[in-house]
């Protein structure tokens, strides 16, 4: 493995040891090895942005973080010896990533629609609802809170991706939402 890629991995390690709540170390890693299997499928983008951009996507997220900037990403890029047009490059992508800021726009570049994809395909299927639930838990959300961030944002996922292969993975994803979802509201008494 690069060097650069496996001191970017064991700072991610560090930087989400503590998180529980859907953000973590082992997110930060799904999300990579999704954008790398994207990344394979789309020839014209640049694999070492889009493994850094994965990598580094929660590294300044406003949720967990009270950075400006991507401080976090730009330290730690700049101590790998990266030059700066490759940090603005990973920032960039990193940037696209985020649902609520990013909501209705596709992103600019190939790196950044593959990173956006993979962190978005992450929020849905089964991983995606055990995290739902991780972060509503650790954030006071109700249960009733939790499911209706499905109907925002969850469910609305999939006709939202950019890259073929997203697409694809995500409609099997998607198909479980539904199905959970229906399961759910039945096991609740309630109609979907």
């Amino acid at each position: 493995m690069d060097p650069v890629i496996e001191k970017i991995i064991a700072y991610a390690q560090k930087l989400f040891a503590d998180n529980s709540g859907g953000h973590g170390f082992n997110h930060t890693m799904r999300v990579y090895r999704n954008a790398m299997k994207i990344a394979k499928t789309e020839p014209g983008a640049d694999k070492e942005t889009v493994a850094l951009a994965a990598l580094l996507h929660d590294a300044d997220d406003y949720k967990l973080f009270q950075t400006e900037n991507n401080a976090n990403a730009r330290r730690i890029l700049a101590e790998c010896g990266l030059p700066q047009e490759k940090i603005e490059m990973v920032c960039d992508a990193v940037n696209a990533v985020s649902f609520s800021k990013n909501r209705d726009k596709r992103p600019e570049t190939p790196e950044a629609c593959i990173v956006q994809d993979a962190d978005r395909l992450d929020a849905i299927g089964a991983v995606g609802i055990a995290r739902t639930f991780a972060y509503g838990g650790e954030h006071g959300r109700s249960m009733e809170d939790s499911v209706a961030h499905f109907h925002e944002k969850l469910l609305l996922l999939k006709d939202l991706m950019n890259t073929e292969s997203a697409k694809k993975l995500a409609e099997m994803r998607h198909a479980f939402l539904e199905d959970f979802l229906e399961e759910l509201s039945e096991e609740l008494g309630e109609e979907a």
